[in-house]
C-alpha cells in the first residue's frame, strides 16, 4: 500500500512542514503587531539595529513563503482526503464543497478577532479543486502556471502602457485598513469585534485580492494536489530526484527574479505599471524561494532515514493541529498587542515581538503535544471533520 493512501497513515514530513509554516506565520504576524504595526515607539542604539536585522531577516526568509507553503499543503490535504474517500467507495467532491462552507464559518470566527484572516479566501479558492480532481496532470500544471503568472496584473500593465493617463494604484484596501488600525490601537473589545465584522473583513479581503492572492492561492492548491498524486512527499528514488531538480531550478530562478523585483521598480515611472509589476514579479520570486526552502527541508528529511532530524520533527504536533493553532495564535496575539488587551503595540520592538511570537509557538506546541497524547485530532480539527461527515438527512 502506498504511504499516502491509507486511512490512518500520515506523512509526518507534511505535518512538520505545516508546523514550520505556522511558526513563520506567527513570527511575521507578531512583527506586524497583527496589522496595527507600531505607534510612536522609538528605540536607539544596538536595540534599534537589532530590530532592523530581525525584521529584515524574518521578512526575507518567510514573508510570502510561509503563506505559500501553507497553501501548497492545503491542496495536498485535499488530495489525501479525496483519495481516502475513493478507497472507501465515496465521492468526496460534494463533501469537500460542504467542508469549504464549514471553513467559511471558522473564517468568520477568526476574522472577528484578526483582520488578516486567510480562511475565507481558502474556502473560495478551494472550489477549484473540485473540478480539478478529474483533470489530467498536464492540465493541472497548465492552469496552475497561468494563475501563478498573475494574468490580471500583466493585463493591467499592458493596458496602462497603451493608456498612460490611466491611474490605478491598487490600494482600495487602505481606507478600511485605517479604520481597523484605529480601533485596534484605541478601541475596546466590543468595538474591535463590531469593526471587524465589516471594515476588518473588507481590509483583509481587498488586500488579498489586490496583492494577487486570488490567483496565487488556487495555483498553489493545484500544485499541492499534484504533489499528492505524484507522491513527492513519499521517499523514493523518483521523489528524491524531483526535489533535487526543484532545488536547482528554484535556486536558478531566484537570482534573476530577485534582480527584477529589486532593480526594475525604481525606474518605472507609470504608477499603474509599478503597482501591478510590484505584485506579479515579487510573487514569482516568493514562489521560487518557497520551492527552494521546501526542497531543502524535504531532502534533509529524506536523508535522515525518512524520519527527519530532531529539529525538523519538533513542530509535527503543531502542524497536525494547524486550524486550532492558526486561529489560536491570532486570538493570543491580538490580546497581547491591541488596546483592549495588554496594548503592547507601542511598547515592544521587532526583536521583542519575535520573542513573543516564539513564546506563543512554544506554548501552543506544548498544548498540541498534550492534546494529541489524549486525542486523535485538535479540537477545531475534530469539529471540522465531524461537520464534514455529518449525515445529510440530519440537515434537512
Amino acid at each position: 500500500m502506498s504511504a499516502i493512501t491509507g486511512n490512518t497513515s500520515r506523512l509526518e514530513v507534511v505535518d512538520a512542514l505545516r508546523g514550520f509554516a505556522l511558526l513563520a506565520i506567527v513570527l511575521l504576524h507578531n512583527l506586524e503587531h497583527y496589522n496595527i504595526f507600531y505607534g510612536d515607539l522609538l528605540q536607539s542604539g544596538w536595540l534599534a539595529k537589532l530590530n532592523v536585522w530581525v525584521t529584515d531577516g524574518l521578512f526575507f526568509l518567510f514573508a510570502g513563503k510561509a503563506y505559500a507553503t501553507f497553501s501548497l499543503l492545503f491542496g495536498f490535504s485535499f488530495y489525501i482526503q479525496m483519495r481516502n474517500a475513493r478507497r472507501r467507495g465515496c465521492d468526496f467532491r460534494a463533501r469537500f464543497a460542504w467542508r469549504l462552507l464549514l471553513l467559511v464559518g471558522f473564517s468568520q470566527l477568526h476574522a472577528l478577532f484578526y483582520n488578516g484572516d486567510i480562511l475565507l479566501l481558502y474556502a473560495v479558492c478551494g472550489l477549484i479543486l473540485i473540478p480539478a480532481s478529474s483533470w489530467s496532470n498536464r492540465t493541472v500544471v497548465l492552469v496552475a502556471a497561468i494563475l501563478m503568472l498573475q494574468p490580471y496584473c500583466w493585463g493591467k500593465i499592458v493596458y496602462a502602457l497603451y493608456h498612460p493617463e490611466y491611474i490605478d494604484n491598487n490600494s482600495l484596501f487602505i481606507q478600511y485598513a485605517v479604520s481597523a488600525g484605529e480601533v485596534g490601537r484605541n478601541g475596546n473589545l466590543w468595538q474591535m469585534l463590531l469593526n471587524n465584522i465589516w471594515n476588518g473583513q473588507l481590509y483583509s479581503n481587498f488586500w488579498q485580492v489586490e496583492a494577487g492572492r486570488l490567483f496565487q492561492t488556487p495555483a498553489l492548491f493545484l500544485l499541492g494536489m499534484l504533489a499528492g498524486r505524484m507522491e513527492w512527499f513519499v521517499k523514493s528514488v523518483a521523489s528524491v530526484r524531483f526535489w533535487r531538480k526543484a532545488l536547482v531550478g528554484a535556486a536558478a530562478a531566484c537570482v534573476p527574479l530577485f534582480l527584477l523585483k529589486t532593480y526594475v521598480p525604481p525606474v518605472i515611472g507609470n504608477v499603474t505599471v509599478l503597482s501591478y509589476y510590484s505584485i506579479a514579479v515579487p510573487m514569482l520570486y516568493n514562489f521560487a524561494f518557497m520551492v527552494l526552502l521546501v526542497s531543502v527541508f524535504v531532502l534533509a528529511w529524506f536523508h535522515h532515514g525518512d524520519k527527519g532530524y530532531a529539529f525538523q520533527r519538533m513542530p509535527v504536533a503543531y502542524g497536525r493541529m494547524s486550524l486550532t493553532n492558526y486561529i489560536g495564535q491570532s486570538v493570543i496575539g491580538v490580546a497581547i498587542y491591541y488596546h483592549w488587551g495588554f496594548g503592547l503595540y507601542n511598547s515592544v520592538g521587532a526583536a521583542g515581538s519575535a520573542l513573543i511570537g516564539l513564546g506563543i509557538f512554544f506554548v501552543q506546541l506544548s498544548f498540541s503535544r498534550y492534546w494529541l497524547s489524549r486525542h486523535a485530532q485538535g479540537p477545531l480539527e475534530y469539529l471540522w471533520k465531524r461537520g464534514t461527515w455529518i449525515k445529510w438527512d440530519s440537515l434537512f
